[in-house]
């Protein structure tokens, strides 16, 4: 009994010992210096995380100005994080997409607008039925001039709302691309029911919310 007793000890000790470890390097991730990624070929780009990925992707590939969306992960202290990893909520990364811009034809403050009209902006670690950290809602700002951007519009739909919006701001530190299968995943998986049934009906509530933004067809 003394053994299993002092078994049990050691064991919530590994594992507060642990939860202590992988928080004080989540709140490095937040407390760190943004990253600053260069234009390219006069691109820039842009990172969030609003729920699926598969959902967030489609969302913003419509836009005009938008060039490509890379689906990813991104905000935790995890190395190299995959899918599986991803989901067990402990990498600290959430679901993101790297979205990559034509600055003169788009701005970086519209796009902070799509990703609080696209989405649920009160709830907490998910977006509907998604639930957990890696379903999360954040946003990166890689400049103080960005993050300005972001804590002025997040506080103007908060007055708007009257409440608190769940969205995490980060600076943007580093995103890891997803596994190939994920990358256009609503458009080469038409008729997956987790597509037909949530990342389209949320894609056409943004549509409907955002006419002049969208692409010719």
């Amino acid at each position: 009994m003394k053994h299993i007793i002092s078994v049990l000890i050691l064991s919530l000790l590994f594992s507060c010992q642990h939860s202590a470890q992988t928080n004080k390097a989540q709140q490095a991730v937040i407390n760190a210096e943004p990253v600053q990624v260069p234009l390219k070929n006069g691109k820039a780009r842009a990172y969030f995380a609003s729920g699926c990925f598969w959902c967030v992707e489609e969302i913003y590939e419509s836009i005009k100005g938008v060039d490509e969306v890379i689906s990813g992960y991104s905000g935790g202290h995890t190395e190299n994080p995959t899918y599986a990893d991803s989901n067990t909520g402990r990498t600290g990364h959430a679901e993101a997409v790297e979205v990559i811009y034509d600055p003169n034809i788009i701005s970086f403050a519209t796009l902070v607008d799509v990703y609080f009209g696209s989405q649920n902006p009160t709830q907490v670690n998910g977006q509907g039925n998604d639930i957990g950290s890696q379903y999360r809602s954040i946003i990166f700002y890689q400049n103080n001039e960005q993050k300005q951007i972001i804590l002025e519009k997040k506080a103007t739909l908060e007055k708007a709302l009257g409440e608190k919006v769940a969205a995490e701001v980060y600076p943007f530190q580093k995103f890891w691309r997803a596994e190939d299968y994920h990358q256009n995943y609503v458009i080469n998986h038409p008729n997956n029911p987790y597509v037909r049934n949530v990342s389209i009906p949320r894609f056409y509530r943004f549509k409907a919310k955002f006419p002049e933004l969208l692409k010719d067809k």
